[in-house]
């Protein structure tokens, strides 16, 4: 059996969860979401130049699709319970020239440090839904 790094196993709880409580959490999974992008043009202020990068971070709700050229991974679609967040589109294909910098200009990063501001907070919000869906939903079926 080859080494999944754990994705079956994550499946398989994943499944356990009742669906009362996947819909209770999920608010809370976009809300942090936005929090993060909000985070992030912020922080991208600071490179703004014609402002189409911080106008190119997206959220994208579970089902559809991230942008094209979005980064981190291009066109993806997006797991149920899930909400991904992207900077760039067809348009503007260099936040990564912004985030790592090149050999000309330095780096801006903006993208990881807004993800690990906001770490802590997104996973308090994130278990507190999931602890008050379980408590409201306990034995329903």
């Amino acid at each position: 059996m080859a080494n999944d790094g754990g994705l079956s196993r994550i499946q398989q709880r994943l499944n356990a969860i009742p669906a009362k409580i996947k819909e209770a959490v999920y608010p809370e999974v976009l809300k942090a979401a936005e929090d993060v992008a909000d985070d992030m043009r912020h922080i991208a202020l600071q490179s703004k130049d014609t402002g189409e990068l911080i106008e190119s971070i997206t959220v994208t709700p579970a089902g559809q699709t991230t942008p094209a050229y979005s980064q981190p991974g291009g066109a993806t679609l997006v797991p149920e319970g899930a909400a991904k967040v992207t900077v760039g589109n067809s348009d503007v294909r260099y936040p990564h020239l912004v985030e790592y910098g090149t050999t000309e200009v330095d780096a801006q990063p903006f993208f990881w440090p807004a993800v690990r501001l906001n770490r802590k907070k997104v996973s308090g919000r994130i278990n507190r839904a999931i602890r008050n869906a379980i408590r409201q939903n306990w034995g329903k079926k």
